[in-house]
């Protein structure tokens, strides 16, 4: 395995161990969403060059895109939940409540 497979894997273990233990704030759920979803990226995006592959392919840009759209729609529910609850917390927000 080379140092940029194992950079890789370790950023998105680290996100996901950060999205499954720190759990108090929303933003700080929504920075780990990033954070992996970044890894992701980059691991794509230098997937041709690991291959040694002549064509470049699209499939980075698309996962950009829905990066930007995912954090656009965490924000918005971020504010949303800040201005209806009063705070980022988890534990505030209950599902089975109206």
């Amino acid at each position: 395995m080379s140092y940029l497979h194992l950079s890789f894997y370790s950023a998105f273990t680290l996100s996901s161990l950060g999205l499954a233990f720190h759990r108090t704030h929303l933003i700080s759920a929504l920075l780990c969403l990033e954070s992996m979803m970044l890894s992701m990226y980059v691991a794509l995006a230098m997937w041709p060059i690991q291959t040694q592959s002549s064509t470049s392919t699209i499939l980075p840009i698309f996962m950009l895109t829905f990066s930007a759209c995912e954090a656009g729609t965490g924000l918005a529910l971020l504010v949303a939940s800040t201005r209806t609850h009063g705070s980022d917390h988890l534990h505030n927000f209950n599902l089975l409540q109206c």
